[in-house]
């Protein structure tokens, strides 16, 4: 009997939803107030270089994808191409950060509903959509793809019309050229913190874009990967940059930088401000469902990562089991088990709890990348020069400036309060990995 394989069900629509939906999320619709207090107007630089960044690394991404279409990526290419451990490591990593992600969306899905209900219980708002999209995950991966699909063309539309809104409101003021950008710099200038304030701010940048290497999770499930996940990747930068650049530039436009709180998410905070209630209403509906798409592709990554890792023997074998559907059905029952605890860790302390993960999700994104961009050096050596499909940019110099970025978020990480936990536990994390592999091992 031949061995049962995932479906390639997702098309290239679903691909470029994907891309942008993940990396267009909790990062920053919430999670870039804390950019905005670091870097004031220039908060838009922030995002351009490290979108550069983040872009080269999917390039480098995509390289292997192409070649090698098969679901649990950068795990199974750092096992092929580098070691065991390696492979182990990534697979592992990937799955507790985005164990981590599905705790930070939760939360901010309660945040986003207690704008609305403000005596409804963060928890059981968190509770509601865990439920609702684990089932959606055991029907088909064809159903997590439409659903992602209208999900994140519902939040990048949103997007689209609030730059578009938002530059109208600046030119209908009726204040003549500059002083309708104003705000740009008379709140301290454009870099009110300096430039230390703008290489800080990149820190919480790493967060917003983290999520966009789950094009190469999905190749798997690819329908035609030496097509689509080409188009996809160079595709989503240009897309990103401009949502993420354009809106910023908008947001520090209509209002004081330093005016923008942690009350609610600086899109809705700041249409308020201006008046414009419906819209603030509006905009909440938008990054709840920012917040829920995220989830939405953190289960799918982490159902798929966990397949991976147990045809691969670094996981019990229990976790490759496919539903008559074809998916992964222990591994998202799984996942998503796990992700309750935020549950309750919103019970507790349901003020400071995003703030905790994100320091966590950014530590272990970094490692991440780190894994890919060392992947993919391996992956060329083994190659012997022998051309790609999709070869990624400028090897090998990109992957040097990638590292050396890494290195740079590493030392500014530990300057945060919030985020030196994260670094000082990192040589505790990868030991602890290191004791399940040899585990494994016996």
């Amino acid at each position: 009997m031949s061995e049962q394989k995932m479906n390639r069900g997702l098309k290239n629509r679903h691909l470029q939803m994907i891309a942008l939906g993940t990396a267009v999320g909790t990062g920053l619709f919430y999670g870039s107030t804390a950019t905005i207090a670091l870097a004031g107007p220039a908060v838009s630089l922030s995002y351009l270089i490290g979108g550069l960044v983040v872009f080269l690394i999917v390039r480098m991404l995509g390289e292997m994808s192409v070649e090698e279409p098969v679901s649990g990526s950068f795990s199974y290419y750092a096992n092929k191409y580098w070691g065991k451990f390696p492979g182990f490591f990534a697979g592992w990593n990937y799955w507790f950060l985005y164990i981590f992600v599905s705790m930070a969306e939760l939360t901010a899905v309660g945040i986003y509903v207690s704008y609305w209900l403000p005596d409804f219980p963060q928890w059981l708002s968190a509770l509601i959509c865990l439920i609702v999209i684990t089932a959606i995950n055991l029907v088909t991966v064809r159903a997590y793809g439409e659903i992602e699909f209208w999900m994140a063309l519902i939040k990048i539309s949103a997007i689209i019309f609030m730059i578009i809104f938002g530059t109208y409101l600046i030119f209908s003021g009726g204040k003549p050229f500059p002083e309708n950008f104003q705000n740009l710099v008379i709140y301290g200038g454009f870099f009110p913190n300096g430039v230390y304030g703008l290489m800080l701010s990149l820190v919480p940048v790493i967060f917003s874009f983290g999520g966009i290497e789950l094009l190469g999770i999905t190749a798997g499930e690819a329908e035609n990967p030496d097509k689509t996940i080409p188009k996809a990747t160079n595709q989503v930068i240009y897309r990103i940059l401009i949502f993420y650049v354009g809106t910023m530039l908008v947001l520090m436009t209509l209002w004081p930088w330093n005016d923008v709180g942690m009350s609610s998410s600086p899109f809705v905070q700041i249409f308020e401000n201006v008046g414009i209630g419906s819209a603030a209403n509006i905009l909440n509906f938008v990054v709840l469902t920012a917040a829920v798409s995220v989830y939405n592709s953190a289960i799918y990554s982490n159902s798929r990562m966990l397949y991976s890792l147990s045809k691969t023997s670094a996981a019990p074998k229990f976790l490759s089991k496919l539903s008559s559907r074809r998916v992964p059905v222990n591994g998202i029952l799984v996942s998503s088990g796990i992700t309750l605890l935020v549950i309750i860790m919103n019970y507790i302390f349901p003020e400071h709890i995003f703030m905790y993960l994100m320091s966590i999700v950014t530590g272990a994104v970094l490692m991440s990348w780190f894994m890919i961009i060392m992947t993919h050096l391996y992956f060329k050596k083994n190659r012997g020069g022998r051309r790609t499909k999709f070869p990624a940019l400028m090897y090998p110099i990109a992957n040097y400036i990638c590292l050396a970025f890494l290195a740079l978020m590493l030392v500014l990480m530990w300057t945060f309060d919030e985020m030196r936990v994260a670094v000082m536990i990192m040589p505790f994390w990868i030991g602890i990995i290191y004791l399940m592999y040899r585990y494994q091992k016996h």
